[in-house]
């Protein structure tokens, strides 16, 4: 008998055939259509969806692998637009800075990733951090560290003294001169030379502070700080090094220079005008709202010396604004790309964002498109990543509840596929 296995095994990898997952899931989220399918098999193999069935199709070899979902519902992995992977917020985030090695963030970042993979984000975008969201972007990618597909920044685009500027809040000795190296620039050519530097050290997108912001210690979170002419100078250079550009923005006047300029996505956009958001309409830019970095910075500058006491006004008169932001520019038909800002809040919980989105006046169904094929398309991965189709990755979440009748079951993913690889069942 055993002999007779031994042949048929070695017969099986003479022919060719490779173990598929056969994917029984009693409900799948169609995020092209906006449409929730039920009793629906999703086939896998090796790291690609062959095909997605109708019923609950049988194994058609024996080395195949059912997964039963079938009291579930499934849906494409998570894209979220606006994650900072290498930290996560604590009263001592300030000082940290000053004591903490590249080695020790980058040990910190391995349990971010993971937390973030696990909640159901299989892709995301970093914008801004040290540097090394790129080497563990790379460990991910070479399979050598679990965590999400990491499209990032690097470090981030600043003027001096402005909201990205890593000298903020130092003594005179340290403060030094930074220039488009460390990502601060004051002119057009210092502006072209940081976008590609940041190129040279592997980013894959560019992230500008086009106006001050809450949780750098300076006094303004609002004022413009560039010129439409240094924005210009930025978006021109990155779109011939292949990569699109982010803008933090709370202040209006910051968000119409960014936008004219020709940045891809508002990030926060706090004092969000009608008249900018006819301009990001135009424009064809999106919004990413980051409603639970608002929410999660107003609670925490209430907490004594969480905050240094130059963020704590910011925090309180800004946090509280994103969400009604949110919903009027979602009225408007301004174009709405998922986003949370984790790492402003504890890594892990990216999903409480689809409730205060829903909360706002964006049906549920919607906030998973925007999570999905919305942000695959501005990463120019539609044809890969954001739908369950025959083809694509296979990148695939599944939730306990149907989550366009109860949204807060995104909080609790179940069951995360990447790369046609199990990470959580």
């Amino acid at each position: 008998m055993k002999k007779l296995i031994l042949i048929f095994l070695v017969s099986l990898s003479f022919s060719g055939i490779s173990q598929n997952t056969y994917l029984h899931c009693g409900k799948l989220i169609d995020t092209q259509r906006g449409k929730v399918l039920k009793e629906m098999t999703v086939v896998v193999s090796n790291d690609k969806i062959i095909s997605v069935e109708k019923g609950y199709i049988p194994i058609r070899n024996p080395e195949d692998v059912v997964i039963d979902l079938k009291t579930k519902t499934a849906m494409p992995g998570l894209i979220d637009m606006h994650v900072h992977i290498e930290h996560e917020t604590n009263p001592k985030r300030y000082l940290q800075k000053y004591t903490l090695n590249d080695a020790d963030v980058a040990f910190s970042s391995l349990g971010f990733a993971k937390a973030t993979l696990n909640a159901g984000f299989t892709t995301v975008r970093d914008l801004g951090g040290t540097g090394v969201n790129i080497s563990l972007r790379n460990a991910i990618n070479s399979g050598k560290v679990n965590g999400p597909r990491i499209f990032t920044a690097g470090k981030s685009i600043a003027t001096t003294g402005g909201h990205a500027d890593p000298t903020n809040g130092s003594r005179k000795e340290l403060m030094g001169d930074p220039g488009p190296k460390e990502g601060v620039v004051n002119s057009v050519g210092d502006a072209k030379k940081a976008v590609r530097q940041r190129y040279k050290n592997g980013a894959d997108c560019i992230k500008i502070t086009a106006t001050g912001g809450v949780l750098s210690v300076a006094k303004s979170g609002t004022n413009p700080q560039f010129t439409v002419e240094e924005v210009k100078a930025i978006c021109e250079t990155a779109k011939d090094y292949g990569m699109h550009v982010a803008a933090h923005a709370h202040g209006d006047e910051g968000m119409q220079r960014a936008i004219i300029g020709g940045v891809k996505t508002i990030e926060h956009g706090t004092l969000m005008s009608e008249e900018t958001m006819e301009l990001m309409k135009t424009h064809d830019a999106y919004y990413v709202p980051t409603i639970t970095a608002g929410k999660e910075v107003e609670g925490k500058a209430k907490i004594k010396g969480f905050y240094p006491d130059i963020v704590v006004p910011k925090a309180l008169a800004i946090g509280p604004q994103i969400q009604e932001t949110f919903a009027k520019a979602y009225e408007k038909g301004v174009g709405i790309a998922f986003g949370t800002d984790a790492g402003v809040f504890k890594h892990g919980e990216n999903g409480k964002e689809f409730g205060f989105m829903v909360e706002a006046g964006m049906p549920a169904i919607e906030t998973i498109q925007s999570a999905t094929i919305t942000n695959a398309k501005i990463l120019e991965m539609e044809d890969e990543i954001g739908q369950i189709k025959a083809g694509f990755i296979a990148d695939i979440v599944a939730t306990n509840d149907d989550p366009t009748q109860n949204i807060s079951t995104m909080e609790a993913i179940v069951f995360v596929m990447k790369d046609g690889e199990i990470y959580k069942k």
